[in-house]
């Protein structure tokens, strides 16, 4: 059986129907627009175009033409005084004046150094002060930050850093059992005898200057002086000078896909990027009608991803809202401390932290009677983890949102009053200046409403690119800009969208197409399972069979032939699959995600396929 790839951007079917969509527009004229509630002609949701899976977010709310330092100098102005992070690990606590002027004081010093607009530094580390500080005082100078998965090892790191021509590197000495120092001289063996600063590398020719966040090291600047001399004068002159040369549409982040299909690709963002999808996040979840002790969020996801940076420190810089990372690296019960606490209002996480968070044993003794909404993304959820979320956490006002790295995150997400059930069977709907259509796998015509496709999306938040591959930017986007996701999703008639499964890990059985998530989804109902991947495994006869592998809760026990019957009568005969194996764990990528290919050649190993 012949599986159809992801269509290529110019391919003159996909090309015909942009041509044809522009003829459902002439047909149909503006698209519909039904507000959500009688007194807000802000909050509408727009609605799909002549029965057809395209619809584009409304443009009522402008888009920001300023850099994040000129985000972050606003915010300190209106709301000096107001806290604005929160560093548990560290007893760390700031208000947007005082970190106005620790970022004003890090970004000269780094320009001090002899870094300039459009270098390239690494942040290599978990969650932590430095971690937020080098996000905006690169930003502030114009300096590109590169975040570096804090559990990279020396292949990995010698790849990132030269993929991208990193000039400087800033980690803490460890954490745990990463050893970061120790880690980089094994790729890097000059920087012991390196004049800090001064640094020569044959592996890593770019890298010039190596930041310690903690700990006086042979080779490295300590943080602390880096920050201590851009306090001088003359250096925050020339900060002022470089802040007049910088654009909203500079590039300002690059961050690596997760490397689920090959070698990481670094998406390169601008200002303009995620200054405006921060702040359309923050729109959506009411930060701006909240009151300061009702705008404390929680945030346990990694500063290296893009919910984390741009969900987490943008949107907080944004909107005024205070910050407070509650760990290192993800720690159930550390969020939950925090919660408590920090008198946490609003709660962010991927799917598998919310179901540890609910899981805590003391669990009940957590005060999270603050707690009103929060984020959930990153991974699809089960319609019962979001009830679970909604009910045990208190957080009505808790939304789905869906995006990915080269979008800047975002592009479709819930609106807070939306109904539970639309919550827990979507991702909400498009942002605002942002289109979205669902193209027909096969045909590359635009799909009918409720009918399967690839989802692609066009909008200020499409990346400028990957750095230095011009022609995967092309494969990813093509001449007319519309970002290829790669996810195959459904569109109702209210603009609602249901994300089915990655396209290349559709299965097709026998000419039937079948999408693991909508299966992922029904087993989680099973009142043993804990977690499940389905994958397709080779068959002779039939091309591919399901294979599901299923975790299941602690001292749970079960047989395939049980489950099997539990599928009977449920979901069609074609679905039910042929394998079912019990396991304990899945093949994992460094930033987390279920590695399906690996996991399907593991499958087809232990079925001696």
């Amino acid at each position: 059986m012949l599986r159809v790839g992801r269509l290529c951007a110019r391919s003159p079917g996909v090309l015909g129907a942009r041509v044809g969509l522009s003829r459902v527009w002439q047909e149909v004229g503006l698209w519909g627009v039904r507000p959500l509630s009688s007194g807000e002609m802000d909050r509408t949701a727009t609605l799909p175009v002549g029965g057809l899976s395209y619809v584009q977010g409304h443009t009522t709310l402008h888009l920001i033409n300023k850099t994040v330092g000129q985000c972050l100098d606003a915010t300190a102005q209106r709301v000096p005084d107001r806290e604005a992070l929160v560093v548990h690990h560290e007893n760390i606590r700031l208000t947007f004046a005082q970190l106005k002027e620790e970022v004003d004081k890090a970004a000269s010093g780094l320009l001090s150094i002899g870094l300039c607009k459009g270098d390239r530094l690494g942040m290599w580390g978990p969650n932590s002060y430095a971690w937020v500080l080098m996000q905006l005082a690169t930003a502030q100078a114009g300096i590109i930050l590169v975040s570096v998965n804090p559990a990279y090892q020396a292949m990995e790191v010698e790849y990132a850093l030269r993929k991208v021509g990193c000039k400087a590197l800033v980690f803490p000495r460890q954490f745990k059992t990463q050893h970061y120092y120790n880690i980089l001289k094994q790729i890097c063996p000059e920087v012991e005898k390196a004049q800090p600063g001064d640094l020569k590398s044959q592996r890593l020719p770019d890298l010039t200057t190596v930041i310690s966040v903690d700990a006086p090291l042979p080779g490295t600047l300590l943080l602390d002086e880096v920050v201590a001399a851009g306090s001088q004068e003359q250096n925050l002159a020339r900060l002022r000078l470089t802040q007049q040369l910088l654009s909203c549409h500079d590039p300002i982040n690059i961050q690596f896909t997760s490397g689920t299909t090959g070698s990481p690709k670094g998406a390169t963002l601008s200002h303009y990027n995620i200054v405006n999808n921060s702040n359309m996040i923050g729109e959506r979840l009411r930060l701006h009608q909240k009151p300061p002790d009702k705008s404390r969020v929680v945030l346990p996801n990694p500063l290296y991803h893009c919910l984390g940076s741009v969900g987490g420190t943008m949107v907080s810089l944004m909107h005024g809202v205070t910050l407070i990372l509650s760990s290192p690296v993800f720690d159930g019960k550390k969020a939950l401390e925090a919660i408590s606490r920090e008198r946490g209002s609003l709660l962010y996480g991927t799917p598998t932290m919310f179901v540890d968070i609910l899981n805590q044993p003391d669990f009940s003794s957590y005060d999270i009677s603050a707690m009103c909404g929060g984020v959930i993304g990153g991974s699809p959820a089960s319609p019962e983890l979001i009830r679970a979320i909604i009910n045990k956490l208190n957080m009505k006002e808790l939304v789905v949102v869906y995006g990915s790295t080269e979008n800047s995150p975002v592009t479709f997400m819930n609106f807070t009053e939306d109904a539970v059930a639309q919550k827990a069977e979507s991702v909400g709907r498009v942002m605002p200046h942002t289109e979205a259509q669902i193209v027909n796998v096969g045909t590359g015509t635009l799909a009918e409403l409720n009918t399967p496709g690839e989802l692609c999306i066009r909008g200020y938040c499409v990346m400028l690119g990957y750095w230095g591959e011009p022609w995967k930017t092309e494969e990813a986007t093509g001449q007319d800009k519309w970002y290829q996701t790669g996810d195959i999703a459904m569109m109702d008639e209210q603009g609602f969208c249901k994300i089915l499964g990655r396209s290349k890990d559709m299965i097709i059985r026998g000419g039937e197409n079948i999408y693991p998530a909508e299966l992922e989804n029904f087993f989680h109902t099973h009142p043993q399972v804990q977690e499940v991947q389905v994958v397709g495994v080779k068959d002779d006869r039939m091309g591919e069979e399901i294979c599901a592998c299923i975790q299941l809760k602690k001292g749970e026990k079960t047989t395939a032939e049980e489950i099997k019957a539990f599928c009977k009568g449920k979901i069609s005969h074609f679905k039910i699959p042929r394998y079912i194996v019990f396991v304990t764990n899945y093949p994992l990528t460094v930033s987390g995600k279920v590695q399906k290919f690996k996991l399907r050649e593991q499958m087809e190993q232990h079925l001696n396929l």
